[in-house]
């Protein structure tokens, strides 16, 4: 998989990305990302990208030259042609991010993420060139390099060898039939008079196994009614 993220401040991207799982994964090479400034695409002397809005409203909206130029450096770099790669633009107005449309961007060769400061970007480039919009949840943030890092964290762990145990990802909230993941223990068997259920230091898998669903069921329900009810519809049960 190969990200190029379009951006103002690339260094938080980058930074953020060379940690932890994703950072390893960069190192083995099953991950490449590559970024691009796109105040280097500045049409003017003073390095500025952003203008006021026609029309009036407060704030500046990036301009789309800048953005435009940035996106062809991106796909000069991939040796793809306009139209070729998904660009992903993250925003408030855009499909509410999910497991769903984690896997089918795990099924891509190359994605291209840009992100937004100000008021947002001029809606003649967002036209010309974003495939996806997407929002990872109703609530404003001051940039898009958040949200996308939320995105990139995601598709990557569904990268085959990127996660050391792929079963894993296999077995958490979302990727259990629309259920929740259910809740887990590790030593000590008792911490602060709490105990680990017996039946998970039985050695019956069976049994564990069907106890695991249930919690998955009670936890989906408790926490998550909007899900359960949408897992319960699924297959019938009203």
């Amino acid at each position: 998989m190969k990200y190029e993220v379009l951006s103002i401040f690339p260094d938080m991207v980058d930074s953020a990305f060379r940690t932890g799982v994703t950072g390893r994964a960069s190192g083995e090479g099953l991950i490449e990302l590559d970024t691009v400034n796109i105040r280097d695409y500045s049409t003017n002397s003073y390095g500025s990208i952003d203008g006021y809005t026609y029309g009036g409203g407060a704030g500046m909206l990036m301009q789309c030259e800048p953005v435009y130029r940035a996106y062809l450096t991106a796909l000069e770099r991939l040796g793809r042609k306009q139209g070729e790669v998904r660009v992903i633009y993250m925003t408030p107005v855009g499909e509410v991010f999910s497991q769903k449309k984690a896997e089918e961007l795990a099924g891509e060769d190359e994605l291209i993420f840009l992100c937004g400061h100000y008021e947002g970007i001029d809606e003649r480039v967002i036209d010309e060139i974003v495939t996806d919009r997407i929002s990872i949840g109703d609530y404003v943030l001051t940039g898009g390099e958040l949200s996308a890092l939320v995105v990139m964290d995601t598709v990557a762990r569904l990268i085959p060898g990127v996660l050391k145990n792929d079963e894993s990802a296999q077995t958490e909230s979302f990727n259990t039939g629309g259920l929740l993941e259910y809740p887990q223990y590790t030593r000590p068997p008792e911490w602060h008079e709490k105990k680990v259920p017996d039946i998970l230091v039985s050695g019956d898998h069976a049994k564990v196994d069907k106890y695991r669903m249930r919690e998955m069921r009670r936890v989906t329900k408790e926490y998550r009614p909007d899900l359960y009810a949408a897992y319960m519809e699924e297959r019938g049960i009203y």
